[in-house]
């Protein structure tokens, strides 16, 4: 006997659905439409596509969940071409991962790969006004934290160090992940844990690496750069799992 399940006219109408949202995606492309940009009315679309207003409105929405337009009603209203924005689609990815179980070790796999890339590419771009940047960046937290929400401030611009080498790099996909990377451990409900507890943190070798990397460069010597980043990734994970052992060892302390 046949297992195939019998189409129906849901199925149907959600296949024509994300063929419309295709197409209109390669409108967008093939037209070099920009963020602003105006789509073809409703009723043009259902024409255009010979669909029913149902579908074309389920396409339409379905391009706005995904972030990429936008819909104003009123006089002067329609969809419009919208611009995502980085924290926008972190936010989605995040909904990927939500029920995910992300360890701190799987975000250091990827970073330890990564961010020795991204900082040689950024050679290239980075001026005296973001050389001055990670040394400000550092002033954050080159001292010991007067309360909690220094500290907090300061695990904080931790990262945020590397969130600005990334920015110099021209490789958009590489620049998004370590982003994405670097987010993760702000909200990973692990890494909060470890942020918000008092434990003492020895930062004098992070900080070391950060400023060898910071006159590498400004040297622009790319094999420098790529040797001080991966010894301070790698000095950044194990710091990491340290202080997240710390912590299940006074939860498992607490509980006896």
């Amino acid at each position: 006997m046949s297992t195939n399940k019998p189409m129906t006219i849901e199925s149907v109408r959600i296949k024509r659905t994300d063929e419309i949202v295709n197409a209109i995606k390669e409108t967008i492309m093939a037209n070099n439409l920009i963020p602003g940009d105006r789509l073809p009315q409703e009723k043009e679309l259902i024409e255009h596509y010979n669909a029913s207003k149902s579908t074309v409105r389920e396409a339409l929405k379905s391009l706005e969940v995904q972030g990429l337009i936008k819909t104003k009603t009123g006089p002067g209203g329609g969809a419009f071409i919208d611009s995502m924005t980085e924290a926008r689609a972190m936010s989605l990815l995040s909904n990927y991962l939500f029920t995910r179980d992300i360890s701190i070790k799987d975000i250091y796999t990827l970073r330890k790969l990564l961010e020795p890339v991204v900082a040689v590419s950024a050679i290239d771009n980075i001026d005296n006004a973001g050389i001055q940047k990670l040394y400000d960046t550092i002033a954050i937290y080159d001292h010991e934290p007067v309360d909690e929400n220094e500290r907090w401030q300061q695990r904080m611009a931790e990262l945020d160090f590397h969130a600005v080498v990334a920015s110099y790099s021209d490789n958009v996909l590489l620049v998004f992940i370590c982003h994405f990377l670097q987010r993760l451990l702000k909200d990973l409900a692990v890494c909060q844990d470890i942020y918000l507890k008092p434990e003492p943190v020895d930062r004098r070798q992070g900080i070391e690496y950060q400023y060898q990397l910071i006159e590498a460069l400004r040297r622009k010597d790319a094999a420098k750069v790529q040797s001080v980043m991966e010894a301070h990734m790698a000095y950044a994970e194990q710091a990491m799992l340290a202080l997240q052992a710390t912590l299940q060892e006074r939860f498992l302390s607490e509980d006896r």
